[in-house]
């Protein structure tokens, strides 16, 4: 049974024994309930899905279910699945928290479907934060190897070609847009601006942030990319940011711009990307996500010279596990003692 004081956690995602504990050392109000065997082995750091191979028999499936119905509180989607959330929703009259694991895991809430009342009823979260140091650097090695010239060093490499010289372009003399000032935005920003670039920051909203010399509205985006060096997704995959760095933005960049993506893939118009870089408006991209995951075959971003991909990996990290578990008994407190959720997703815009 509930008690007022103490929080039932069911843990629905991969988790090691040590960082179970963890948590309950961080908030010993927690009861906290993980059956190994019920959840599929990590592949590394951050594997929040597990092995793909990974199948219940029957019994323990139900066995599964019936362990996140018991819980007020989920640590992760069950099984990373909207569609797994939305029973669990329905069949656990007491749940009252779930945490995602993923910083833009308002997505995954968004897809379950759910109704007014359940949203209304259930507080969700997500794991923004522990990501915006690893993306923010590789943000900054995107921009970096596009002003390093690394194709052309690569492919002189290859060729054992020494060459006249030509010069670098310097982080310290460009004007960076920052698409979005969330965690990972700030992230980015505190980056560029600790190398002397100046930072335009992209924001539904007038805000300070450290390191930001300009705060413009995205209906202004168009207008900002005309002075940009280089620009950097870091926005969450929404309704509202779908294709918002859209052909008509990409139709008015300084030539030879650098673009870096460690947001949503489709928050950028992928098709106006691979014709911009193809055609010069676009020097150079460093690519860690994408419409569709994994890239296709036959996607032409393979064949481009100037294009960096990466196999939405750049978050990752050796502690990413540790910090969301912080993350997570930092939000249990502030649950029990009625204080608002860190990294709440807003049921309206799901972000």
């Amino acid at each position: 049974m509930s008690t007022p004081n103490r929080l039932r956690v069911a843990i629905a995602t991969p988790l090691t024994d040590e960082l179970c504990a963890l948590l309950t050392r961080l908030e010993p109000r927690l009861d906290i309930v993980c059956d190994q065997t019920l959840l599929p082995p990590m592949r590394w750091p951050g594997d929040h899905e597990g092995d793909p191979t990974f199948v219940r028999t029957p019994a323990d499936q139900v066995a599964f279910e019936a362990l996140v119905d018991s819980a007020d509180a989920l640590y992760g989607l069950p099984d990373t699945d909207p569609v797994a959330l939305a029973r669990t929703v329905r069949a656990n009259p007491r749940l009252r928290w779930v945490h995602t694991m993923a910083a833009g895991g308002g997505g995954q809430v968004k897809a379950a479907g759910l109704t007014d009342e359940e949203l209304a009823r259930v507080r969700f979260s997500t794991s923004a934060g522990p990501h915006s140091g690893p993306l923010g650097e590789f943000a900054l090695f995107a921009v970096l190897a596009g002003a390093k010239s690394l194709p052309r060093l690569q492919a002189q490499k290859a060729q054992r070609l020494w060459t006249d010289r030509w010069a670098m372009k310097q982080v310290s003399e460009m004007t960076v847009v920052v698409v979005g000032m969330g965690n990972i935005g700030r992230g980015v920003a505190s980056r560029f601006a600790a190398l002397g670039a100046r930072v335009v920051g992209v924001n539904r909203e007038q805000i300070e942030v450290d390191g930001v010399a300009e705060i413009v509205m995205p209906e202004r985006l168009a207008e900002a990319v005309g002075q940009a060096d280089a620009i950097v997704n870091t926005l969450p995959g929404t309704e509202g940011t779908y294709k918002m760095i859209s052909r008509d933005v990409l139709a008015g960049v300084k030539p030879g711009v650098i673009v870096a993506s460690v947001g949503r893939g489709n928050v950028i118009d992928q098709e106006a990307l691979v014709e911009a870089l193809t055609d010069g408006r676009v020097g150079f991209a460093g690519l860690d996500v994408f419409v569709e995951e994994p890239l296709p075959q036959d996607d032409p971003l393979w064949t481009l010279d100037n294009v960096l991909i990466s196999p939405h990996t750049a978050a990752l990290n050796d502690n990413e596990d540790r910090l969301i578990a912080e993350l997570f008994a930092a939000n249990a407190t502030r649950l029990l003692d009625g204080e608002p959720l860190i990294n709440r997703v807003d049921t309206v815009h799901f972000y």
